[in-house]
């Protein structure tokens, strides 16, 4: 069970994020107003959190999850696989000081982006993927080892990182899409498979007994509901016409 998360507010240059789809300018208006909405998702969820200043150095910096990995017994701190994106790590690795956990950092020539880890119970699957390198998921399993954690790299063909594509929802269940669907690493647990229309709501997330999930995608909701998880509908539109999902904007520990 999760007690706290940490999330970064938008910045305006928000808008020149790095982008690879083509679904138009993000609105930084209505992406603050989505992000206020996600942060009382994250309460609602029993959270306390913890909310960052923006800063304009840094368009994608909204997106938190990929500069920090935080576990029970310790937090690593990523070199993010973006050049633009490196500097991000700063302000978050200050802001985890207070939670009093050892800390590491992903050093070169390694690259990790931590939306390219998954974490079931004890085992990390991370995405061999083009902003998350060999040397990168060779650091992670050195300084999870001691901890007693384990770590697989998975080979990515079509999405930008692991988690774009596949969710742990606890319970040995998986939300998964394309590749993942048949995935042999994924093969002892049960597949929630989303329709190809819906590859977007692959990516929502299991937080104390509730799955936030995109607004608007009624059929992954649906399909969740079915497995008899509590859903929530979260709308994220303005992140994802920068490519990124739930899981991308917060820490969850």
């Amino acid at each position: 069970m999760f007690t706290s998360a940490m999330v970064k507010s938008p910045c305006p240059n928000l808008v020149h994020g790095i982008r690879n789809t083509n679904l138009g300018t993000p609105d930084f208006a209505r992406a603050c107003r989505q992000h206020a909405h996600y942060i009382d998702a994250l309460t609602g969820c029993g959270l306390s959190v913890t909310v960052l200043e923006p800063d304009d150095a840094f368009p994608d910096s909204t997106f938190i999850e990929d500069t920090c990995l935080v576990t029970e017994k310790c937090v690593v701190i990523t070199r993010p696989g973006h050049l633009s994106r490196r500097g991000e790590t700063r302000a978050v690795a200050h802001a985890m000081q207070p939670f009093n956990r050892p800390v590491m950092e992903i050093t070169s020539p390694g690259t990790l982006d931590a939306g390219d880890v998954m974490q079931v119970d004890r085992h990390f699957y991370v995405g061999l993927s083009g902003r998350t390198n060999a040397d990168g998921i060779r650091q992670l399993e050195q300084f999870l080892g001691p901890y007693g954690y384990t770590v697989s790299a998975i080979s990515l063909t079509s999405v930008l990182h692991l988690k774009t594509g596949v969710s742990y929802l606890e319970n040995s269940c998986l939300l998964a899409w394309g590749e993942f669907i048949t995935q042999p690493e994924f093969s002892d647990f049960t597949i929630l498979p989303v329709d190809d229309s819906e590859a977007y709501a692959a990516n929502s997330v299991w937080i104390n007994d509730r799955v936030l999930v995109p607004a608007g995608f009624e059929k992954t909701r649906d399909l969740i509901e079915a497995h008899g998880y509590d859903t929530l509908a979260v709308d994220v539109s303005e992140f994802q016409k920068l490519d990124g999902g739930l899981s991308c904007l917060s820490l969850r520990f």
